[in-house]
């Protein structure tokens, strides 16, 4: 004779407090969905190419079995030592690319002061500075962005003093831009709100520990 077991349900928001929490913190590692940055990576691109900077590009390999070509951008997050984010390419003169930021991105004043920052050192030396950026090590925050600036002058005019520096800091702090908005996204994917909803939308319910039922 089989025997029956009663388990009593609940959805998140009739949960003790403290078995809220432990369902929202298993919602946190399977609800939000593992493409959750890509529209941050997304706005990125759109950003570089404003600025002028071409990033670099790798294979992705599908379920399906094929590619799919996407930026090299790198990051890890968000509460360890060495967290961060980095990106590799290219980068050289983009004409008007402080005024196209502000079109683009008008409440971001970072980026414009990073626009302006790349567009005064370009300036300075005839808008002929080019700049390679390729990821080194195994961490993946600003600083392990390898960083070289040339100056591609047909008569061999070296760069000005500073302008390796104001270059490399400025892309530098391209990257810390990116870091704080992966960091905001994530916040915001795992937030309460969005963990419950996504509760609501899969009509997920929990045991009286906050266990996932069934």
């Amino acid at each position: 004779m089989p025997d029956f077991v009663i388990t009593p349900v609940y959805r998140v928001e009739e949960l003790a407090p403290s078995a809220r929490e432990a369902a929202r913190a298993w919602g946190r590692q399977h609800v939000v969905p593992d493409d959750w940055h890509e529209c941050v990576v997304d706005h990125f691109e759109q950003i570089c190419t404003i600025i002028g900077v071409d990033l670099a590009t790798r294979p992705l390999r599908l379920y399906g079995g094929g590619t799919r070509q996407v930026p090299c951008v790198h990051f890890s997050g968000f509460a360890s030592q060495g967290d961060g984010a980095s990106f590799e390419g290219s980068y050289r003169y983009a004409p008007r690319s402080a005024a196209k930021i502000r079109a683009y991105a008008p409440d971001e004043v970072e980026l414009h002061r990073i626009a302006d920052t790349l567009a005064g050192v370009q300036r300075r030396n005839f808008y002929q500075l080019e700049a390679s950026v390729r990821q080194q090590g195994r961490y993946c925050h600003e600083y392990t962005m390898a960083i070289r600036v040339e100056r591609a002058s047909p008569t061999g005019q070296a760069t000005t003093p500073t302008a390796e520096y104001d270059v490399t800091e400025a892309l530098s702090d391209l990257a810390r831009w990116l870091y704080r908005r992966l960091e905001g996204e994530y916040d915001y994917q795992t937030s309460d709100a969005e963990v419950d909803a996504a509760f609501h939308a899969n009509d997920y319910t929990f045991t009286e520990r906050g266990a996932r039922f069934p």
